[in-house]
């Protein structure tokens, strides 16, 4: 049997997850929760004394700014959008048909307003451009959303609707570089401390088509992406569960970021798949957390 079928049949059985018979799409038990909140306090031991804003947005943005960010244009495969009934009386008839007959139903439906979150970040940038120029200092934030990615799998790490804590630091090229490095040190303390194997690497994004290939390599190649590997499912393809990107100016160009001396914003920000660390716990130490190397509950419980 397959690896990761073995993973998620584990995970079924011990009851941490539930099957709602959609791949990608999963209920979480109680202990399960309490892991991602023990990892979130953990990372906040790390980044709290850091002064950061906390903003929590919701799992849906403005679709305006969803696609004024350019999201669609380089991961259209993994956008998910809402769409919503609006139609009238005989459109209700016509649906109430289709639901009886097994029809497809979709046909009244308009997208709206609202676009699921590909990142816990990109309701964040207009929201600050809004205030105008950063102070002198920059700006650092604290987030963590629900988001969405349509790539449905049976691997458990490969979740379609799945929670990102983020640490955003918005400046001078500078600064923004100088957080990306303290956050890959701090990085590879935290899931140390976690006792799990891992690995920091370049990275890319998986950008879209032919064109998409060339900015990946390019994203490579300059090294803006890199990302904390544990394995999870396989040694062979180990699981992205940090990851540290510098965005250049790109953010700053989209919105109008500006510095306090009116130069455009650089941007820069760290992601932990919140899910993701937990699975790897629990496929590391075993199901049973009562069973957890000592060192590992202290980190987390205390």
């Amino acid at each position: 049997m397959d690896a990761q079928v073995t993973l998620l049949d584990q995970l079924f059985d011990a009851g941490l997850l539930i099957d709602t018979g959609v791949d990608g799409l999963y209920g979480r038990s109680g202990l399960f929760e309490d892991v991602i909140a023990r990892f979130d306090a953990l990372i906040t031991s790390f980044g709290g004394q850091d002064g950061a804003e906390v903003v929590r947005f919701p799992p849906g943005m403005n679709r305006a700014h969803f696609e004024r960010s350019g999201y669609l244009k380089s991961f259209p495969q993994l956008a998910g959008t809402v769409h919503c009934f609006c139609g009238d009386d005989g459109a209700h008839s016509n649906l109430l048909q289709c639901l009886e007959t097994g029809a497809d139903w979709s046909a009244d439906q308009q997208i709206s307003d609202v676009v699921l979150t590909p990142a816990a970040c990109y309701p964040l940038y207009p929201m600050a451009a809004k205030r105008g120029a950063l102070p002198a200092q920059g700006r650092l934030f604290d987030l963590m959303s629900y988001c969405f990615r349509h790539e449905p799998s049976r691997d458990p790490a490969r979740m379609q609707m799945f929670r990102m804590r983020e640490y955003v630091r918005m400046g001078t090229q500078d600064e923004v570089i100088a957080f990306r490095k303290t956050w890959l040190e701090r990085g590879r303390e935290l899931i140390g401390r976690l006792d799990l194997p891992f690995e920091v690497d370049v990275a890319n994004d998986p950008f879209f088509g032919r064109a998409g290939r060339m900015m990946a390599n390019s994203q490579r190649d300059q090294g803006l992406k890199f990302e904390l590997l544990v394995p999870v499912n396989s040694a062979v393809n180990p699981t992205a569960c940090l990851s540290f990107n510098y965005h250049q100016d790109h953010f700053g160009s989209v919105w109008g970021l500006k510095t306090a001396s009116g130069e455009v914003a650089h941007t820069a920000c760290v992601g932990f798949g919140m899910e993701r660390v937990a699975l790897a716990l629990f496929r590391h130490h075993g199901v049973d957390v009562e069973t957890w190397p000592a060192s590992v509950r202290a980190a987390l419980w205390g």
